[in-house]
C-alpha cells in the first residue's frame, strides 16, 4: 500500500513539476512570480480538449497542438504584458500586478467564450492498471510520470548542455553584462516564455486527462509555486524537488489523514520553509539562478 501511495504521489508531484520549472526558469530571469503561468496551462488543456474531440487530428497531434498553443500565449504575454513593463525600468512589483492582470483576463474569457462546465478528454487510453512488483500502477500515471521524466531530461540536457542554456544563465546572473557581451537578452528572455508555456501547456493536457478541464483549474499551479517556493525560487532542480515532495505529501494526507486537509498541509509547508528557511531547499542568491 505504501509503494502504492509513493508511486501515485510521485506521478502527481511530476505534472506539478512541469508547472513548476516554468514559474522557476522565468523568476530566474525576471525575478517575478507569473501568476498567469497556470492559467496558460489551462488554456493548454482547453485546446487539447476540442483538438480531440473535434475528431479532426490524431491524439496526439492534438496534444502537440495544446503545448504549442500554450507556448504561443505564453511568449505573447510577454510581448504584450510585460515587455514594455520591463524596458521602462518599473518595480518587479509591476510585472505581478500586470501578472495577475492577465490571469482575471484569461480566466474571464473563457468563461465568456467557452462556458463555466466541467469537460471531461474523451477515453483515448484504456482504464486499467498495470501491476509492477505486486504494485498496480494506473496507465495514465505511469505515462504520465514517462513523459515528465523524459522532457525534464530533455530540459536540463538544454539548461546545462547547449548555448540556449548558457546563454539564460548569463542573462539571469546580470542582463546588463550579458548585453556588453552580444547576448541578445529580449530574445532569450521571449524563448524562456515560449519554453515555460510549452512546458505548462503539457502539464494542462495531463492534468486535463488525469482530472477535468474547467476555467479554474490554473489555480492548482498556485502548488507549482509552492514547489518552487520549497525548492527555492529559480532553482529548476529545486522546483522538481518541491513538486515531488508535494505531491507525494498530498497523497499521504489523503489516503492515511482527510483527504479534505490536502490543502492546509501544502499550505502549511509553504509557512513554515517561508519561517524557517526563506530560500528553500536550494536557495540560489540573485549572482547565481537558473
Amino acid at each position: 500500500m505504501i509503494i502504492q501511495q509513493l508511486v501515485n504521489g510521485i506521478s502527481v508531484g511530476s505534472i506539478y513539476a512541469l508547472m513548476a520549472t516554468g514559474y522557476a526558469l522565468i523568476y530566474s530571469l525576471l525575478g517575478f512570480s507569473n501568476w498567469a503561468h497556470g492559467d496558460i496551462a489551462m488554456v493548454g488543456a482547453y485546446i487539447g480538449f476540442f483538438a480531440i474531440t473535434a475528431s479532426i487530428f490524431p491524439w496526439w497531434v492534438a496534444f502537440l497542438l495544446a503545448i504549442a498553443g500554450a507556448g504561443v500565449l505564453s511568449l505573447l504575454s510577454e510581448r504584450i504584458a510585460y515587455r514594455r513593463i520591463r524596458q521602462n525600468n518599473s518595480p518587479t512589483m509591476f510585472l505581478m500586478i500586470a501578472a495577475m492582470g492577465l490571469s482575471v483576463t484569461i480566466q474571464n474569457a473563457v468563461l465568456v467564450f467557452i462556458g463555466s462546465k466541467f469537460k471531461t478528454y474523451p477515453q483515448i487510453l484504456p482504464v486499467k492498471a498495470i501491476e509492477i512488483g505486486g504494485t498496480f500502477i494506473g496507465l495514465i500515471d505511469l505515462i504520465s510520470l514517462g513523459v515528465t521524466v523524459v522532457v525534464l531530461g530533455l530540459l536540463f540536457y538544454l539548461i546545462e548542455r547547449t548555448k540556449f542554456g548558457l546563454a539564460v544563465k548569463a542573462s539571469a546572473t546580470n542582463m546588463q553584462v550579458a548585453s556588453l557581451l552580444g547576448i541578445n537578452v529580449d530574445k532569450y528572455i521571449s524563448l524562456v516564455f515560449l519554453l515555460s508555456g510549452s512546458l505548462a501547456g503539457l502539464s494542462g493536457v495531463l492534468l486535463g486527462m488525469k482530472y477535468t478541464v474547467y476555467p479554474q483549474m490554473g489555480n492548482i499551479a498556485l502548488k507549482a509555486f509552492i514547489a518552487s517556493v520549497f525548492g527555492g525560487l529559480g532553482s529548476v532542480p529545486g522546483a522538481i524537488v518541491g513538486a515531488v515532495v508535494i505531491g507525494l505529501m498530498e497523497v499521504f494526507v489523503a489516503g492515511y489523514v482527510n483527504a479534505g486537509l490536502r490543502d492546509l498541509f501544502t499550505f502549511a509547508l509553504l509557512i513554515g520553509v517561508l519561517v524557517v528557511r526563506p530560500t528553500g531547499l536550494f536557495g540560489k542568491s540573485v549572482q547565481d539562478k537558473a
